[in-house]
Parts: C-alpha cells; structure tokens; sequence
C-alpha cells in the first residue's frame, strides 16, 4: 500500500513528518493523511515523494518491488565494492 511504502521509506531515513512535509513543501497534515491512508499524494506530489527517497513510482505504488541505489559520480571500483557488500549481505540471510 502507498501509505505504508511512505511510511516505511520515511522512517528508514530517519525523518519525521514534518521534516518530510517540510522538504515537499506541504503540510504535516498532509503526510499524516497520506500515511493514515486518509488521502492520496497526487500525481506530481507522487513524482516528488519517488525522487526525494530515489525510488521508482511503481514502487511506491506496489507495482515492483525492486529498489534502486544511485550510484552515479562514484568509481567503477566503488560500484564493485558495493555490489560485494549486498551480495555478502545477501548470502547472510539464508
């Protein structure tokens, strides 16, 4: 659901509501409302919540569930070791 995505990425940056209202130049109410599932962002808000936390719309809306890394402006060795670092992570969880 969009309400729980916003407030999952929200709170893994460690924001509150109003730091996040204030940043997409809302109010708190409204990202109340968008986490109570009381109301919907709409489509340009949408667009501005998917690029402040750099994930695609479709995984806002629950279309895919992919999530993305920027890696832009960083080595190709940086890249790489990044990479290492989640599959590591990755095979830790089995």
């Amino acid at each position: 659901m969009l309400s729980e995505k916003i407030r999952e990425l929200r709170k893994s940056h460690r924001i509150s509501q109003v730091e996040l209202a204030q940043v997409l130049c809302v109010t708190k109410q409204s990202v109340s409302n968008w986490e109570n599932d009381n109301i919907q962002p709409s489509i340009d808000m949408l667009i501005k919540i998917a690029k402040y936390f750099s994930v695609s719309t479709d995984y806002l809306l629950d279309l895919d569930n992919k999530l993305t890394i920027d890696v832009s402006g960083l080595t190709q060795e940086q890249i790489t070791h990044i990479k290492l670092i989640i599959s590591d992570i990755k095979s830790r969880k089995n």
